[in-house]
């Protein structure tokens, strides 16, 4: 296992990057009619400039490993000027946004049924990257924004269909890191655009209760706003709507973007209605743009706690940029999930949603996300009002430090690596079984808490000379590259241990597959979303 500085700061292709449709694929029969001739001046205008911005991002990467790290931008109408965007009266109340896989009909099902004020359907972090469930999503997609999705329920032997037409429904589209390939005789194009224009080439405004939403995720720069408001009015040029007629929200999941958050709202100021604080990607964001730096090998995750500087500065500075321009503030997911037949896990799991959505709440933002429906009551509670626009803080910082280095917080210790081990192998087995997110001791975990494990245990490793992890009877243990194999081996020995009685040998292997593509993962610094 390789152990060197410039050896954890590779950033090769990542696993999944690129979808392919399968073999024997045949566009003119599979995809709608129109579609390609639809698709490809899209195409053409689109996917060179996210070549580019995707090379733009590896070298801002490459940067702050070399020590120039993400910084606020200079004065610009952005930060400048007294813009505001008005927001739709159907969009007044997001209180909680459930969230969950769009290939799963029976979980769309439920949370449009939750009562929540908003859901999201995704294509992305929690869905398997792969051309079936891809395809899958996308027709549950259609079918949820016309009302006509269903799903039949086994236990009760009878069908369930969507009975609430209240939740404003949006649609994350995967990220414009991910790429599209077997669609245009062998040309890749960007996935984003793919799931966007798929999508508005077959919606039909006058069957949805609102216009089409989109949710964007993985966003690294304001650059980037203009290629999706681009993107947003070409598409909607091409279908003879609004200019404006796509709406947007969009997660903040990357360090760069943190510093650039005003400005990525002016740029999409047509379109956008809400910004997200998406708190697990952000914190694999902070630990890969501060791999170099030994102050910030961070602690056991779980020992992390909710309002930990890093995060709650950031907290705070989100509802100030949206509430001075009249977007939405979103808080992000807890990861702790809710239980039916485990009643002391279930306790813990809403007490602890009560805490956290109560502190989001009192930074002044104005909703939550969740991803279980027993959490929507409790999550809605928390925020005094459909939304709290007109709340200011009267100390605001315009520049607070987004960078506080972590010291004195939460425990490094041998069970948090082995942790750690132990969930990047199981949560890769379930990629490779086909699923995007795995309810792991508790928690709901997707491709954000993956990198932030393998992260993690990539700091012990590089910085293992001057970080103290100890094991049960406190002494330091060194995590050399040799060390963390020898953890991995015992990991997935002990998980398949525990294995119930006759799991087939071909589960088995997936969990092998997994804990050899986790290692190389780490040690060929693999850490950008996938």
């Amino acid at each position: 296992m390789a152990s060197t500085r410039s050896q954890l700061n590779v950033s090769p292709e990542p696993v999944q990057a690129m979808n392919a449709a399968l073999a024997g694929f045949d566009p003119a029969r599979e995809l709608p009619e129109g579609f390609i001739e639809f698709l490809l001046p899209f195409h053409r205008a689109f996917t060179p400039r996210q070549r580019d911005l995707i090379g733009r991002r590896g070298t801002v990467l490459e940067a702050a490993h070399q020590g120039h790290l993400p910084n606020y931008l200079h004065a610009s109408h952005a930060t400048q000027d007294s813009w505001h965007i008005q927001l739709p009266e159907w969009c007044q109340d997001q209180r909680n946004q459930m969230t969950g896989p769009a290939d799963d009909a029976e979980l769309v099902v439920k949370m449009l049924n939750s009562g929540a004020p908003g859901v999201m359907v995704d294509l992305e972090d929690s869905m398997a990257n792969t051309w079936p469930h891809l395809t899958h999503g996308i027709a549950n997609i259609l079918a949820a924004l016309r009302g006509e999705l269903s799903y039949f329920d086994k236990k009760r032997n009878r069908t369930v269909s969507i009975d609430s037409d209240k939740a404003v429904i949006s649609l994350r589209p995967r990220g414009l890191h991910l790429r599209q390939a077997g669609v245009l005789n062998g040309e890749a194009l960007p996935a984003s655009l793919f799931d966007v224009a798929l999508i508005a080439f077959q919606v039909n405004p006058e069957q949805l209760k609102h216009p089409l939403t989109f949710y964007i995720p993985k966003s690294e720069s304001a650059e980037e706003a203009l290629w999706w408001r681009d993107l947003f009015r070409s598409i909607a040029r091409a279908k003879g709507w609004p200019q404006n007629y796509i709406k947007c929200m969009a997660l903040v999941e990357s360090h760069p973007l943190a510093y650039q958050m005003e400005e990525f709202a002016y740029n999409l100021r047509d379109h956008i209605l809400a910004l997200n604080l998406g708190r697990w990607d952000y914190l694999a964001s902070l630990i890969h743009f501060n791999l170099h730096d030994p102050n910030w090998v961070l602690p056991d995750r779980n020992t992390i706690p909710h309002d930990v500087a890093f995060f709650q500065n950031l907290r705070t500075a989100i509802p100030e940029i949206c509430h001075k321009h009249g977007l939405l503030a979103i808080g992000g997911m807890t990861a702790l999930y809710p239980s039916r037949e485990d009643a002391e896990l279930n306790a813990r799991a809403l007490a602890a949603l009560e805490k956290d959505k109560k502190n989001e709440a009192m930074s002044l933002m104005d909703g939550a996300w969740t991803g279980h429906p027993d959490q929507n009551e409790i999550a809605v509670n928390q925020f005094p009002a459909p939304n709290q626009l007109h709340a200011r803080p009267s100390d605001h910082n315009v520049h607070p430090d987004l960078r506080p280095v972590p010291s004195g917080v939460g425990k490094h210790t041998l069970e948090g690596t082995r942790a750690a081990v132990r969930t990047v192998i199981r949560y890769r087995q379930g990629v490779l079984s086909g699923r995007g997110a795995s309810l792991l001791d508790g928690y709901m975990e997707d491709l954000a808490t993956d990198r932030i494990y393998r992260l993690m245990i990539a700091q012990r490793i590089r910085h293992r000379d001057v970080t103290h992890v100890l094991d049960d009877n406190g002494d330091a243990i060194p995590h050399t590259p040799e060390f963390v194999t020898r953890l991995f081996d015992e990991e997935l020995a002990r998980i398949v241990r525990e294995l119930p009685p006759g799991t087939p040998p071909e589960a088995i292997q997936r969990f092998t597959n997994a804990r050899v593509l986790s290692e190389r993962m780490i040690s060929t610094g693999e850490f950008n979303p996938s």
